[in-house]
Formats: structure tokens, C-alpha cells, sequence
């Protein structure tokens, strides 16, 4: 009998998480946003997933065939960038303002913070891998060489983003309530643009390879939603 992948327990894990976080946080009227009730429909959630599905499957496998690795692959930025596309499209054509996605935000969080623990276990065939590394952290990821375990560093960052997320939302803070989805948006970009730089991916712009472009895009999305919501 074949062994389940260790990817594939991790990222169980992580969906179970991520729905026990939201489910208790939505119980305790913690997380849904005013007006979200009534906008998070059927269709919100077909645009939503078409989203994340396009968007990872394309990013992941652009880079790595830009990569010359001639294969199917996925992306967690990429499945970000394509649900947040499908979403504002659904919210333009159906005139619904303001954001809808603060419960989200613990979800994806979780969802990253211990899937990514799966990619690092996962060896080479993930192509998760950093760049050689002579630091004492440095993971062997199965050719005898340590290299930077970036989907650790992504994992720590984004758990370190969730315990203040669960600060804010406990405490209430208005502005996080206003603006957190869009904090979680910012937050990702600039730690992934940073991880970028540890990875062996093929570069398009300078020392800049296709995430790198697409988390500063993330990044100026969020910054351009917040001063929109500003009064």
C-alpha cells in the first residue's frame, strides 16, 4: 500500500484548522464583516473558487516551465491574486462596495502557515526549495545539499500574522476590522517578495522572477484599497 503523501496530510490539516478557526470566530460574531452575510452568496463562491483555481495552476506552472521545468505546478500567491481577480470582478459587476473578505483572513493564515510545513517536508519534487545555504538551519531536501527552507520561513511569518490577526479580531480593533483583509494581502506580499530572493526560480526583471512581480502587485493592491476605504 502506497503511502499518503506527506504534502497531502499537512494540507488536510490545514483545511481542518482553517475551517475550526473560522467556524469559532464566526460563532463569537468575531470575523463577519457588516453586509457580508448578505453578499457572500452561491455565485460569490463559484467566481471565488474559479479564481483560486486559475490562478493557481497558472502561476505555478508559468514559473516553472520559466523555470525549464516543462510541468504542471501550483501556486498559493497564485491562487491569491486569481481569487482576489474573480472577486473584485463579481463585486464590480454586481455593485457591492467595500471589502468582503475579512473572514478570510484567519483561513488563509492557517491554510499557509501549516501547509507550507508540508511543502518543506515534501524534498525536491515540490520545487519549494531555497538556494544553497551554509547557515546551521539549512534543510536537506534529498541531493546531499542544504539550502534555505524557505517554506518555513513563509510557514513562521504568516503563523506570526495570525496571532495578531486573532489579537485584533478578539479586541475588535476597528481598523483591523475595516482593513484586514487587505493587511493579510500586504503582509504576504512583502514576505514572499523578500523569500523570493532565496529561491532558484528563473529571473525576468533584474534579480526578479515571476513571484516577485506578483507579490509587489499584491502589495500595491492593498495599499490602493486601503486609501480607497479611507474617509
Amino acid at each position: 500500500m502506497q503511502a499518503v503523501p506527506v504534502h497531502l496530510i499537512f494540507d488536510l490539516l490545514a483545511v481542518v484548522a482553517a475551517v475550526g478557526i473560522t467556524g469559532e470566530l464566526v460563532r463569537r460574531g468575531l470575523i463577519m464583516a457588516p453586509g457580508s452575510a448578505t453578499q457572500l452568496n452561491q455565485r460569490y463562491f463559484a467566481a471565488l473558487g474559479l479564481g483560486v483555481v486559475l490562478g493557481s495552476f497558472a502561476l505555478g506552472t508559468a514559473n516553472l516551465w520559466l523555470s525549464g521545468e516543462p510541468t504542471v505546478g501550483r501556486s498559493i500567491i497564485g491562487a491569491l491574486i486569481g481569487g482576489i481577480a474573480a472577486v473584485e470582478l463579481y463585486k464590480l459587476r454586481h455593485g457591492i462596495t467595500g471589502s468582503t473578505g475579512l473572514i478570510f483572513v484567519p483561513a488563509f493564515a492557517t491554510l499557509v502557515a501549516i501547509g507550507r510545513i508540508g511543502c518543506a517536508l515534501s524534498g525536491l519534487e515540490d520545487h519549494t526549495y531555497g538556494t544553497p545555504t551554509s547557515l546551521p538551519w539549512g534543510q536537506d531536501f534529498g541531493d546531499g545539499i542544504l539550502r534555505h527552507p524557505v517554506a518555513v520561513y513563509e510557514s513562521l511569518s504568516m503563523a506570526s500574522f495570525l496571532a495578531l490577526a486573532l489579537v485584533a479580531l478578539i479586541r475588535r480593533w476597528p481598523f483591523f476590522r475595516a482593513n484586514g483583509f487587505y493587511l493579510m494581502v500586504g503582509f504576504y506580499a512583502v514576505q514572499r517578495f523578500a523569500w523570493e530572493f532565496l529561491k532558484p526560480y528563473a529571473t525576468l526583471i533584474g534579480p526578479m522572477n515571476l513571484f516577485h512581480l506578483t507579490a509587489l502587485a499584491l502589495f500595491f493592491y492593498a495599499v490602493m484599497m486601503m486609501r480607497k476605504a479611507r474617509p
